[in-house]
């Protein structure tokens, strides 16, 4: 049942509250009264008893408070780059993967293509399409979700132990979260590509761009102190990169603190000229590279978050091209799931809905921390790639304001009058407005070995937000007493 209409005096007159139907609100304006519009909706089926628990948990608010403040406390710094097998502890036949927990037997068609193609470039199977057997017997690999290692990778986001990684550290705490390198777009082993030539770029990664990157790295850092992502981030956002899939001016900045690095060091890393200049333009190609830096940055600050009893913020959201997952402060390390969507949005060439899979990457970290689909207002150029208009980007970031605990004054939108980029996702507004937490991201075909057909908006399963919700009563104390 909605709630009444109020009527209070205004400046001049009685202004007339309304909510629900916009019938009254249209009859009214039209007799020359002030009318303030109130979006209230019901909220979402069979959580009230839920949301009343978990609102007077006395815990609630210094837990969301203590929780945000950690978020926002952390600066990311860039510190190494090194391979996963060093930094990771991965041994041969451990695979990592985007999203929560999932079998061979129920993984998408690009995360078993980007498994194959890694078994492959691990040496496992001397052809991908023989790594099938290798999986479904399972018995000398396995697969783990890259959180669970303090790590996350974009789309299929597989990493094996030659993979090179982003090495991130919090300076204040010595907490650090890693990433692999952005391998560019199109046929990529991140959308499940696995092909000769995909194999070819990954090993020249491997043997070049990775210890050169490593070489200038370990040099500036040596030189003038570690790379403040988290500044980078800052800036970039006032470029119009909302730092989910339009990342243009940050891979710019990178390039600028690295490339004189690059040139200094390649000598003495044993690289001629001519591998550093295919590095450099590798990078300075590739306006998605910054990425694989912003998801551990965004990550490092929300594990900071993690594992607060009471508090009902959101520190994870990822997804596997199956099953879409969420984990919360309060709940620890449960996965609460439902299944991926598939995005709404613009297809590559002849590619339409029916050749895409469903969402799939931990790259919405992004979103959890404030960037990417709901900062979309500070980078309306986005709407090219992934649909929509200019007016629903600055929509989508208003209204992300909605189901958050927060603002981030480091991360702000120009356009809005320099207001902070909504942050900290609350599992109990998502379930009492029913607004769900909007995500901009790319498209993978849903057949291994096709890589990227497109980019779009999408949400995650509703369903996934109660069940949470659920969890963090059943925590309330007093409960089941």
């Amino acid at each position: 049942m909605s709630e009444p209409t109020v009527v209070t005096p205004g400046a001049t007159g009685p202004t007339v509250v309304t909510c629900g139907a916009d019938m009254l609100a249209e009859a009214v304006a039209g007799q020359a009264v002030g009318v303030e519009r109130v979006d209230w909706r019901p909220p979402m089926p069979g959580t009230e008893a839920d949301l009343a628990a978990v609102a007077t948990d006395p815990r609630r608010p210094d837990a969301n408070r203590r929780a945000v403040e950690a978020v926002l406390g952390v600066t990311a710094t860039l510190v190494d780059v090194a391979p996963a097998s060093e930094v990771l502890g991965l041994e041969p036949g451990q695979f990592l993967h985007a999203g929560p927990p999932i079998g061979w037997d129920r993984a998408s068609g690009p995360l078993r293509g980007a498994l194959m193609g890694g078994a492959a470039l691990e040496g496992l199977v001397a052809d991908p399409e023989d790594a099938v057997a290798l999986f479904e017997s399972g018995s000398s690999v396995s697969l783990e979700p890259c959180h669970h290692r303090s790590a996350v990778g974009p789309m299929a986001g597989v990493v094996t132990p030659s993979m090179w990684m982003w090495v991130l550290e919090d300076g204040t705490t010595g907490r650090r979260t890693y990433c692999s390198l952005n391998e560019g777009l199109g046929k990529v082993l991140r959308y499940g590509a696995y092909g000769p030539e995909v194999l070819a770029r990954l090993r020249w990664m491997g043997e070049v761009l990775g210890p050169l990157l490593q070489a200038s790295t370990r040099a500036v850092v040596a030189e003038s102190g570690p790379v403040d992502v988290t500044g980078i981030l800052t800036q970039m956002l006032q470029m119009g990169d909302e730092a989910h899939n339009r990342n243009r001016a940050g891979t710019l900045m990178l390039l600028r603190d690295l490339a004189p690095a690059m040139v200094a060091s390649g000598a003495d890393a044993g690289f001629d000229g001519s591998d550093v200049a295919e590095a450099l333009r590798f990078v300075g190609g590739n306006d998605h590279f910054f990425l694989n830096l912003a998801m551990p940055a965004c990550k490092l600050a929300l594990d900071a978050g993690r594992d607060i009893p009471g508090s009902t913020m959101v520190v994870a959201m990822a997804r596997n091209g199956t099953d879409f997952g969420i984990q919360v402060s309060g709940t620890g390390d449960e996965w609460f799931t439902g299944p991926a969507q598939v995005a709404e949005g613009l297809f590559l060439g002849d590619y339409g809905p029916d050749d895409a899979n469903a969402d799939i990457g931990d790259s919405a970290i992004t979103e959890t921390a404030g960037i990417g689909g709901f900062a979309m207002a500070t980078a309306p150029a986005i709407v090219r790639l992934v649909g929509g208009s200019v007016p629903d980007a600055l929509a989508t970031t208003r209204r992300m304001h909605e189901i958050t605990l927060a603002e981030n004054p480091r991360w702000s939108v120009p356009v809005l009058e320099f207001q902070g980029t909504p942050t900290g996702i609350d599992v109990s507004k998502v379930c009492r407005t029913g607004i769900l937490p909007q995500i901009n991201t790319g498209m993978a075909g849903r057949v291994a070995g096709v890589g990227q057909v497109g980019a779009g908006l999408v949400t995650p399963p509703a369903e996934i937000f109660p069940q949470s919700l659920a969890a963090l009563a059943a925590r309330t104390p007093g409960a089941g007493a």
